[in-house]
């Protein structure tokens, strides 16, 4: 299991990256929010990255029954508690997404290293 997201283009901003995925990878185009997560995330073989997760959101029935896999990468969605999160996802995965979840209920933006806050609370 993944969630929508890729590359930053040559030229593109990470937010504009993340309005063009969602509408690539899911064909619609809802209002993307604020910023709620920045992580750095280690990757020895391919060079590290940074990751951004961005506020989707609420969609409505109208914008669920609209999605469509245009692209290919993805073959069907599903909603889940966050506390199933541990085990659907890699851990880095889980540990950022509850960290977005975190974030939105704070009204912040958070910073992590690999999925975990920095500095640590």
């Amino acid at each position: 299991m993944d969630i929508p997201g890729k590359c930053v283009e040559p030229g593109e901003t990470p937010y504009e990256a993340c309005v063009r995925e969602v509408c690539e990878e899911l064909g619609i185009q809802p209002a993307i929010g604020r910023l709620l997560v920045v992580d750095w995330a280690p990757r020895p073989q391919e060079g590290d990255r940074v990751l951004f997760v961005f506020d989707g959101g609420t969609l409505d029935g109208e914008t669920m029954r609209q999605i469509t896999f245009t692209d290919n990468e993805l073959s069907a969605y599903e909603f889940r508690a966050v506390e199933e999160l541990d085990e659907l996802l890699i851990e880095r995965l889980a540990r950022r997404l509850k960290a977005a979840v975190t974030a939105h209920e704070l009204g912040e933006t958070l910073y992590l290293e690999h999925g975990r806050v920095v500095p640590a609370e």
